[in-house]
């Protein structure tokens, strides 16, 4: 994946940092690699929501900016496993905030917790 060029300009680093982290999937990605290597498999059921497609791309992704580190077992059949490399490990401050935040202000964001419905009689009836 082309990245873009970040001039020396305000907040470039921020977009820097963002554009490498971009997206659905890689945050959440690399918040479950943080607790160590994990399989293809593994990943997909840790986060439902995503398709086969979809995870291969990311991980892909992240494994061209040298966040992630792919090994591969000359096994049968063959075993995959991902895990952060040096520079995706540098990034866990920085998941940790993200994850701590939501955590403050779940109840405003779309994926929290299904606010209970209590059904009150129409004025009508």
């Amino acid at each position: 994946m082309k990245r873009k060029n970040f001039t020396r300009r305000p907040g470039c680093a921020v977009e820097a940092t963002l554009d490498l982290i971009d997206g659905k999937w890689k945050g959440v990605i690399l918040y479950h690699l943080q607790g160590g290597s994990r399989r293809f498999g593994e990943l997909r059921r840790l986060m439902p929501g995503i398709t086969q497609r979809m995870l291969t791309k990311q991980l892909r992704a992240l494994e061209e900016d040298g966040l992630v580190i792919r090994k591969v077992y000359a096994e049968v059949p063959p075993r995959v496993d991902y895990s952060l490399s040096d520079v995706g490990e540098s990034l866990r401050p920085v998941i940790e905030v993200l994850r701590t935040w939501g955590e403050r202000h779940q109840d405003r964001l779309s994926c929290g917790p299904v606010a209970e419905t209590i059904e009150t009689p129409h004025p009508s009836a």
